[in-house]
């Protein structure tokens, strides 16, 4: 009889992934330790096991990310008063938009986001903030001792905080045969650093949910919530792509088109009565991505920096990064079409791939590639690619290379911002630009390991586990299309899946 597990069907008694055996990274770690997890310590994978010891995988995951929120709250803690004296916001590594913003946008004068002040904000995310911080307004307006800023900035972060957990619990629940998986996100260096930096956490947090509801084959629940993370930010919205183009792969139209439909008309329900209401409060998101010049650390910063430094057109000439610093406008159609033929690239492989691609994988390269060619990449958005790269390749070497880099750019970046501050530089600009570069790397080096692996399916980690795709909701075990081998015009396809717990991979070091 195959022991084989059935797709779609987590079995409580299915072996138990152990980092130290199938990872190359963690398991050339373990023998500073003694080694990896030993044979006869199987035995804790069994369920009645489990039951007796309170420090399962999952719990002790749990607390680790709650640990590593704790230590960010007190990293930021030098800003939590909002008496920035001396530039310590930047000394310190401790500046947030949560507190900054409480009185930029009017919130401490009790000022309702986009109908009294404009918002830069996606409508989700305004009133996110309008809901923790006018509250904290009329408190303060009654007990003038309170300190509004640091009230603000507290709530914000225990709220944020929350959905910081409540994504590791999706990810728990989405890899119950990996929950050491989880541990990537819960110890991240960049969760750390830029947890509470901006609000994109309350994106990520619905975003998670929304690819549970998929796995758990709800895809009008899945595109009501995605819907919802794109009201927050934009970047969810694009996980629907992939969802459409595996729906066609296999057959599953239906179901992408629903979660498809009901995540633009949820985005668009969102966001109508505001646009109609406060037209200019709501327009100044718009407005200002469409304005906004080339931003710090971006592929098109690193090219204007280059240019400047090589100029083969003689004196006074520009480079091409250069002008298109000037034209904006010629900078936004070049930047979205850049996107949008990754977009298609993405499309080609998710179609020619050997094996129907898992949908973590896709949706990781299509927010990869916007960031990649996006003229704006904000400290904190390394956070949108945690989560989808932790479902997509959870393999701690190149994970842990491209945490260093963020790392890197975030103390750069400071640098940056505090010699801009004072007028006397930090170090050299290309100090800055080399960590930038690092950081572009690092993503674009993630994107090629993933596309290998959706091009050899036998090194994806995640399918030495699960038999196919355990994010896949009604996608999981589906059978290729007839269309597809008919498009390709290849030979006839590889077997579709590959037996779960299989011991004779070598793992990658990667």
């Amino acid at each position: 009889m195959s022991t084989q597990p059935t797709p779609g069907v987590d079995d409580e008694s299915a072996p138990r992934d152990h980092p130290s055996r199938s990872d190359g990274f963690v398991r050339g770690v373990s023998q500073l330790i003694g080694g990896p997890l030993g044979d006869h310590a199987s035995s804790l994978d069994r369920p009645g096991r489990a039951r007796q010891r309170f420090w399962t995988a999952a719990r002790v995951v749990l607390a680790l990310v709650c640990l590593t929120l704790v230590l960010h709250w007190v990293q930021k803690s030098p800003c939590h008063s909002g008496a920035w004296q001396n530039n310590i916001q930047y000394t310190r590594f401790c500046y947030s938009d949560v507190l900054a913003l409480y009185y930029a946008e009017g919130l401490n004068e009790g000022k309702v986001p986009y109908r009294d002040h404009p918002v830069e904000y996606p409508v989700l995310t305004g009133a996110f903030m309008g809901v923790l911080g006018l509250p904290v307004y009329y408190l303060g307006r009654d007990n003038p001792e309170i300190n509004q800023g640091q009230w603000a900035y507290n709530a914000n972060a225990l709220v944020l905080s929350a959905l910081a957990v409540a994504t590791v619990a999706v990810i728990l629940a989405l890899r119950r045969r990996r929950p050491w998986d989880a541990a990537l996100f819960a110890l991240s260096p960049a969760l750390l650093v830029t947890a509470t930096v901006n609000w994109d956490l309350l994106a990520i947090g619905l975003a998670a949910f929304g690819l549970l509801a998929w796995a758990r084959k709800k895809p009008v629940v899945a595109g009501v919530v995605i819907g919802l993370a794109g009201a927050a930010k934009m970047f969810p919205i694009f996980i629907l792509g992939p969802i459409l183009v595996l729906g066609l792969r296999s057959g599953r139209v239906r179901a992408a088109l629903t979660a498809l439909g009901t995540g633009l008309a949820t985005l668009v329900a969102v966001n109508l009565p505001v646009a109609l209401l406060y037209p200019e409060g709501w327009g100044r998101f718009f407005e200002l991505n469409s304005t906004r010049p080339i931003d710090w650390g971006t592929f098109w910063y690193i090219g204007r920096y280059l240019d400047g430094r090589v100029n083969f057109s003689g004196p006074g000439s520009q480079g091409p990064f250069e002008w298109l610093s000037a034209n904006v406008h010629t900078l936004n159609y070049i930047s979205y079409a850049l996107f949008g033929l990754a977009c298609i690239g993405v499309a080609v492989l998710a179609v020619r791939a050997p094996v129907r691609p898992r949908l973590a994988p896709l949706a990781f390269l299509v927010v990869a590639a916007f960031l990649l060619t996006s003229k704006v990449w904000s400290q904190q958005f390394v956070l949108w690619l945690l989560p989808l790269l932790v479902l997509a390749r959870p393999k701690w070497g190149a994970f842990l290379a491209w945490q260093l880099a963020e790392v890197g750019y975030f103390v750069a970046f400071y640098g940056e911002l505090l010699g801009t501050a004072t007028g006397t530089p930090v170090f050299p600009e290309g100090v800055f630009v080399l960590a930038a570069a690092l950081r572009w790397g690092t993503v674009a080096m993630l994107c090629v390991l993933i596309i290998r692996e959706v091009l050899h399916p036998e090194r994806d980690a995640v399918r030495r586990t699960y038999p196919d795709d355990p994010d896949g909701g009604v996608l999981d075990g589906a059978p290729d299309a007839p269309w597809v081998d008919r498009w390709r015009r290849r030979r006839p396809a590889e077997p579709a899946t590959i037996a779960a717990g299989d011991p004779t991979p070598t793992p990658a070091s990667a």
